[in-house]
């Protein structure tokens, strides 16, 4: 998969984990099957960007930044990302020389079977494509069955990209590192924006993220080193999930969040929380 399918796979994977929906909830809510979703999910196969649509509306998450994650993703499934070499020019033959012999009757059935050699394989080509082509379409399709494993217990394939010092300042979703992560703490800013403290325990790190917030907002997290920031840029941003880069932690390492307004007379507002404790929320 690409880092963009990757980082789509991961961001669906969590919606559903927060909506609490199994794959057969996700099939009597939505008009695609379990077996659909399952490969959606694991990315064996790209979702429509229909199917996107109603994951984002079961989980209340806006729908806008996931779909601009997959027409990326779907340029290059589909090949569009690739554009085609041209074709070699062909040249025509030159005219003869005058003191140049025309070409042997054995030149000439040389060059004949060599074309015939050339659409004798173009021909097998076609036919051995055709015969893989319809085998696909004729063999059962597995993850149809009825027994398919409740969605818990569905095989994750991509494992997180980073631990640790390796995560600090990277993106959580591109690292696989937003899969299944814990709520550290949860606020609400007077303005009406959500933020969180989000914390991978596989990762070792965190990171927050807020939503509802207004052009121009800023979040900052720390964990008492580096400190790393979003802000939001356009209507794009503030339409979707806006995440921090990562932080390093350690079991007990306290997490810090601070979400400034865009308005000059806003005023920052800080909570934190410790890894394996409860969040306190503060305002300064």
């Amino acid at each position: 998969m690409t880092p963009e399918h990757t980082r789509l796979v991961a961001a669906l994977r969590e919606l559903r984990i927060r909506a609490g929906l199994s794959l057969a909830a996700l099939a009597e809510r939505t008009a695609y099957s379990k077996s659909s979703w399952e490969r959606y999910l694991n990315g064996k196969s790209l979702p429509p960007s229909q199917a996107v649509r109603e994951l984002c509306r079961l989980a209340a998450e806006p729908d806008g930044r996931l779909l601009a994650l997959w027409e990326i993703t779907e340029s290059h499934w589909s090949g569009r990302s690739v554009s085609a070499a041209p074709a070699p020019p062909v040249d025509a033959p030159s005219p003869p020389h005058p003191d140049q012999a025309p070409p042997s009757a054995g030149t000439g059935r040389q060059l004949g079977g060599n074309r015939l050699l050339v659409m004798l394989a173009s021909a097998y080509t076609v036919l051995v494509g055709g015969a893989a082509a319809l085998l696909f379409l004729l063999l059962p399709e597995s993850a149809a069955r009825d027994d398919e494993p409740p969605a818990a217990s569905i095989p994750f394939s991509i494992a997180p990209q980073c631990h640790g010092a390796a995560c600090e300042g990277r993106d959580p979703m591109r690292l696989i590192c937003g899969i299944d992560p814990d709520t550290l703490a949860s606020y609400r800013t007077a303005t009406g924006a959500h933020v969180e403290l989000r914390h991978s325990r596989k990762c070792g790190a965190s990171w927050a993220r807020f939503w509802g917030a207004e052009i121009g907002d800023r979040l900052d997290v720390t964990a008492g080193g580096p400190t790393h920031g979003v802000h939001i840029r356009n209507k794009d941003d503030a339409a979707a999930f806006a995440y921090t880069e990562m932080t390093e932690v350690v079991p007990g390492s306290t997490v810090r969040a601070c979400f400034r307004p865009a308005s000059a007379d806003g005023e920052r507002e800080c909570f934190e929380a410790r890894v394996g404790g409860d969040g306190t929320p503060t305002r300064e």
